[in-house]
């Protein structure tokens, strides 16, 4: 399961899994997204390694501000993709 996170200002929408299980590690991915006129620029980060899987189209510039937001959000990613995305009402 995915859940939606946020948008930036500059329509990159950033979304994360549920926490799953793998080797024995409980784990997050979060996704960051931007359309273009030909696709997406794409971006994934696996936690807890802040490992990046995926780069595709964001500067060095805009994956600093992701590699920021994934460390200072990750305990939150974390409770979220626990409880099932963040409940608003």
């Amino acid at each position: 399961m995915v859940y939606p996170y946020m948008v930036l200002n500059d329509g990159t929408e950033i979304v994360h899994t549920q926490v799953f299980e793998e080797d024995g590690i409980n784990k997050i991915e979060v996704h960051f997204e931007r359309p273009t006129p030909s696709g997406f620029d794409t971006a994934r980060c696996q936690l807890p390694s802040y490992t990046w899987l995926i780069k595709e189209g964001f500067s060095d510039e805009e994956m600093q501000l992701f590699d920021q937001i994934v460390h200072s959000h990750a305990h939150l990613f974390y409770k979220y993709g626990a409880n099932g995305g963040i409940q608003i009402a």
